[in-house]
């Protein structure tokens, strides 16, 4: 019976996750994404640096931050690191100076994270993106539209005012 629902998600996902998709735009850090539908928003966070949307099987964070480490490429590789440290076997990862991303899996979970300079390359832009192992041909039409709609917008709120 678990196979045959198993079967009919993965019929039926691509199709549903071709329409409606949702927009987020956080003006603190100055950047937009799309966001795939049936995630559902759980709230702009208090400090406004972001929000997490989730499906009882997944969960895409979108959030903002300062870099801290010498420029994007640093904090970058720290992020990575720190992921690793949490036990993600990182399988994939590619960074420029303005755009980075990495992938790892953890047991029957997958870690897509995305990230772009935002603020002259004082502040960093980020989506997470973990979902079911059993999810990923479903999943990866979701991964390359993120990464498509994940922009930063023309100004940011706090751009110059870290």
């Amino acid at each position: 019976m678990r196979a045959l629902l198993v079967c009919v998600v993965l019929f039926l996902a691509p199709s549903a996750f071709a329409a409606d998709w949702s927009h987020y735009v956080n003006v603190r850090y100055g950047f937009a994404t799309d966001v795939p539908p049936g995630f559902a928003g759980q709230g702009e966070a208090a400090n406004s640096d972001g929000q997490v949307f989730a499906t009882p099987t997944a969960e895409l964070r979108v959030f903002g931050a300062n870099i801290f480490a010498s420029d994007f490429e640093a904090e970058v590789r720290e992020r990575e690191a720190s992921d690793a440290a949490d036990g993600w076997g990182l399988t994939y990862k590619v960074s420029t100076p303005a755009a980075a991303s990495w992938s790892g899996r953890q047991g029957g979970r997958i870690l897509y994270v995305r990230a772009i300079a935002l603020c002259a390359g004082t502040q960093i832009g980020v989506i997470r993106f973990t979902y079911m192992r059993s999810d990923l041909a479903a999943f990866d039409p979701v991964v390359e539209r993120l990464v498509r709609a994940f922009r930063a917008t023309d100004e940011s709120a706090m751009c110059g005012a870290t």
